[in-house]
């Protein structure tokens, strides 16, 4: 069981996501709205680019490289942005990111507007956008403990985890209505202004320099070896691999949406929908979590909900409860990534938390490719089943491993974080 601390009347009585920061902090308050509408826009984006890329081509392969285009310097300038967020101001390099992909955008809407209609074009915006987003995340992620108290971190993780899955489940749905009814233009034109909000939000910041005398000699190697010697925090990564690459099914449902459920792609849209409504969920009803000190055990319990979530799901043959099995999962999921976000801001000192925030989005954008890797190729050699049924209870497995060897993770306290 994972160790609760005695609650306060209030705390005993909250279900839903504590509002608190939104309420103390203008300055959290503005990132968070502006947050809110610019990942809706960049949503409808990418869908947008999906839609036009296979307009041109009709292959979907060629869609399926636009994945690949935004992956590949993700993952290269993800560690770079976060080595960068560490040495100069964050707020400069946030407008810089956000004011990047708002021009992007642009110049998506520019080039539709007169017609011009290339592959490599798409391509090249793609890769440059992840290239904003390898600079703007962790800015973003590492000015959060400068806005707010360590108490309210975690509420803030938990809004922040609403706002990510808000815009992944509104703006692909909304940006195929919109190209639908008024072409690419309109899609790519509403993104640009979208982040006009987050460039206020930024704007309206105070100046963060590094606290650390020694930023500017800040490197990617030198937080690499910080990484290595903290092994509280190396295991919040290693805990969420046991997930994204045991136990990760999504490349699998376009196949079991027609195997095991009868559907066809709107089935398949379903599935993809159901773990995003739980992670919404997670955020949501996230109020309890409030009372959690033991954070390695509550990462560690989610991890392995999620596994026993994903083998149940393996098991399923019935719609409803394939759905039902992917939501709590999601939920599984946003739990985790809450009590991982809070450890690592507070236990990390300012002076890395860029820099550990660039190794999360290395993490966070390689294991699920690496996990289709591994489904895709499980199930090939054997089936579906086993690749998602056996995915599951092997994370539990590796969870349970981990968990006998990771004793300090076991014991990590909040009230008292050791790194």
């Amino acid at each position: 069981m994972t160790a609760v601390e005695p609650p306060r009347e209030d705390e005993k009585r909250r279900i839903f996501a504590d509002l608190t920061p939104l309420r103390t902090s203008a300055d959290y308050r503005r990132l968070w709205f502006g947050s809110s509408v610019s990942w809706v826009g960049q949503g409808m984006t990418t869908l947008a680019i999906s839609l036009q890329v296979y307009e041109i081509t009709g292959s979907a392969f060629s869609v399926g490289l636009v994945g690949l285009f935004s992956l590949v310097p993700l993952v290269v300038f993800g560690l770079y942005g976060g080595a960068i967020a560490d040495t100069v101001d964050r707020r400069t390099l946030g407008l810089v990111g956000a004011a990047g992909a708002a021009a992007l955008s642009a110049a998506l809407a520019t080039a539709a507007f007169a017609g011009f209609h290339r592959v490599w074009f798409l391509y090249a915006i793609v890769a440059l956008q992840a290239v904003c987003g390898a600079l703007n995340s962790p800015a973003r992620s590492a000015m959060i403990p400068r806005l707010l108290p360590p108490e309210q971190l975690r509420a803030a993780h938990a809004l922040n985890s609403m706002v990510m899955t808000f815009g992944t489940l509104v703006g692909p749905s909304l940006g195929g209505v919109i190209v639908g009814f008024a072409g690419y233009q309109t899609a790519y034109t509403i993104d640009a202004l979208a982040f006009f909000a987050s460039l206020y939000a930024m704007w309206r910041l105070p100046s963060m320099p590094p606290e650390h005398t020694g930023a500017k000699r800040a490197s990617v190697l030198a937080g690499l070896r910080f990484l290595g010697t903290r092994p509280n925090l190396r295991a919040t990564f290693v805990s969420d691999l046991f997930a994204m690459i045991l136990a990760q099914p999504k490349a699998l449902f376009p196949a079991v949406a027609v195997l095991w459920f009868g559907g066809d792609a709107r089935t398949t849209g379903l599935l993809v929908a159901a773990p995003a409504f739980g992670a919404l969920m997670g955020g949501v009803v996230s109020g309890w979590q409030s009372r959690i000190r033991r954070h390695g055990q509550a990462i560690l319990v989610s991890v392995a909900a999620w596994g026993l979530a994903i083998a149940a799901f393996g098991l399923s043959r019935n719609l409803w409860v394939g759905l039902l099995c992917l939501a709590a999962a999601g939920y599984a999921d946003t739990s985790s990534m809450i009590f991982r976000n809070t450890m690592m801001q507070v236990a990390a000192p300012d002076e890395m938390r860029g820099r550990l925030q660039g190794v999360f989005i290395v993490v966070v954008a390689g294991g699920p490719r690496l996990g289709d890797f591994v489904a895709g190729s499980v199930a090939d050699l054997t089936s579906p089943l086993v690749a998602i049924t056996g995915g599951g209870l092997l994370c539990v497995l590796a969870v349970a491993v981990f968990a006998v060897f990771a004793r300090g993770f076991r014991r990590y306290d909040a009230e008292h974080p050791t790194p």
